[in-house]
């Protein structure tokens, strides 16, 4: 019983070691080509419409619920501690280091680190991968890395966008629900804000964007089992991509900012 316990522990190290493994290989084979972004900017460019732009209604719509939901939840925290002039500054500055990143982050592996996923799995079991090979064309090349330029490049874009609407949801709630005027809640703001948070935060999405991207190219072109493989994919590509992004979320306020 013993043995049998430590023989699955056993494999699943394995199994963990070599799939982070071909994940940094695949990184490092990105970084190569990208001496290739001017020949594929058309794909570089599409991506970026497609990661960017097309995820900003979703984006913007989440970050307005996160600032409404941040400015009660303040207030609730403040009674009876603080007033509530200071619930301009608490808002902000959670929503900027915190909550806007994080959870930017995550909208965005669900909508676009899932959709990596099954793209590249529906080629991989179609053979089109295969058939790019043929033609010696690399698939990292042509695939894995205008996907992640694009996530890289235009997650601190989305950030900014979502970080504004936020706030602007924070100040709404404060004003017309708390009775915080326009005055008080940006000075408070202009009081407590720190731009090395604003900068802390874009910094982090560069990196949720990469593991996010990375993670679905990954899993993607990895693919096997035809349309089932493909499903199994997509969920595995959202809940990975998630768990890194928490995990980096910590780590990078632990060891660097």
């Amino acid at each position: 019983m013993l043995t049998r316990a430590l023989s699955k522990i056993g494999r699943i190290v394995l199994q963990l070691i070599q799939e982070v493994g071909q994940i940094g290989l695949l990184f490092l084979d990105i970084l190569k080509q990208l001496r290739y972004v001017a020949r594929s900017r058309r794909l570089v460019l599409y991506q970026m419409e497609h990661i960017g732009v097309n995820s900003l209604p979703l984006v913007l719509i989440i970050a307005s619920f996160t600032g409404a939901v941040a400015a009660w939840q303040a207030a609730y925290q403040l009674k009876g501690l603080a007033p509530l002039s200071f619930l301009g500054g608490a808002t902000t500055r959670a929503i900027i280091t915190e909550l806007g990143p994080v959870l930017t982050g995550i909208v965005i592996a669900g909508r676009v680190g899932a959709s990596i996923a099954a793209e590249l799995g529906t080629m991989k079991v179609t053979e089109q991968i295969d058939a790019l090979e043929t033609m010696a064309i690399s698939p990292v090349r042509f695939l894995a890395m205008p996907r992640f330029l694009a996530a890289v490049t235009m997650m601190p874009l989305i950030l900014v966008f979502a970080n504004l609407i936020a706030v602007a949801g924070s100040f709404v709630v404060s004003n017309y629900f708390l009775n915080v005027s326009f005055a008080v809640f940006f000075t408070s703001v202009k009081r407590y804000f720190v731009l090395n948070d604003f900068f802390y935060g874009l910094i982090k999405t560069v990196f949720f964007g990469g593991v996010t991207s990375l993670m679905g190219c990954h899993i993607g072109l990895r693919t096997e089992g035809g349309a089932e493989g493909v499903g199994i994919s997509t969920i595995r590509s959202f809940v990975l991509s998630s768990a890194m992004i928490l995990i980096l979320d910590y780590l990078l306020w632990s060891f660097v900012f």
